[in-house]
């Protein structure tokens, strides 16, 4: 699968099908910081993920108010 990384971008290729939970474990990215996102979908830790995927993983930005 092609998994795309936001800040800075870049493209990684992964072997194998897996749930986004492994994904980002293998990837070493802690799940609340990040969306993962397929086909304009956000996906959730438990979904599984193919080899022809292309999936992108956003950083979570929060905001306070003032």
């Amino acid at each position: 699968m092609k998994v795309i990384l936001r800040n800075p971008r870049r493209e990684l290729d992964i072997e194998g099908n897996a749930t986004v939970k492994e994904v980002l474990r293998r990837l070493e990215i802690i799940p609340e910081t990040v969306l993962v996102i397929r086909e304009g979908e956000l996906l959730l830790k438990t979904d599984r993920v193919g080899e022809a995927d292309t999936i992108e993983l956003r950083p979570v930005i929060s905001g306070g108010c003032r």
